[in-house]
C-alpha cells in the first residue's frame, strides 16, 4: 500500500465524492443555477460564495477536487444542522439563506471539475 490510501480506497472515495456532489446538484444546483442564470444579482452572490469557498480551500495553491468539495459541502451542512438550520421544504432563491447559497456555490464550483467518466 502506497501512501495514506490504497488505490481501491482512493477510487472509492472519489466515487463517493462524485455521488455526494451529484445529489447536491440534483437537490440544490438544478433549481439554483437556473435561477442564477435568470437573475444577475443572484449569480453575483453565488460567484461571491464560490470565491469564498475557493479561498477557504486554498484553491490558489492546490487544485479543487471532488473529494475536497464534497467534504466542504458536508461540513457546511453538518455545521448548519448543529446550529439548528433545516433545509427549506421548497427552495425560494429570493430569500437570503446563507447555507443554501453556500451549497449553491459548491455546485457552481463542481461544474468546473473534470468529468468523472
Amino acid at each position: 500500500m502506497n501512501g495514506l490510501f490504497s488505490g481501491a480506497a482512493a477510487r472509492a472515495a472519489l466515487r463517493s465524492a462524485y455521488a455526494c456532489l451529484a445529489e447536491l446538484h440534483d437537490t440544490v444546483g438544478v433549481s439554483g443555477l437556473a435561477a442564477a442564470d435568470a437573475n444577475p444579482g443572484l449569480m453575483a452572490v453565488v460567484d461571491q460564495h464560490a470565491a469564498g469557498i475557493r479561498d477557504s480551500l486554498s484553491a490558489d495553491v492546490r487544485p479543487l477536487t471532488a473529494v475536497i468539495l464534497a467534504a466542504y459541502a458536508e461540513g457546511v451542512r453538518d455545521a448548519a444542522f448543529t446550529h439548528g438550520w433545516r433545509p427549506p421544504v421548497g427552495i425560494d432563491w429570493s430569500e437570503n439563506d446563507w447555507v443554501m447559497l453556500r451549497l449553491l456555490g459548491v455546485c457552481s464550483l463542481a461544474r468546473t471539475l473534470p468529468d468523472p467518466s
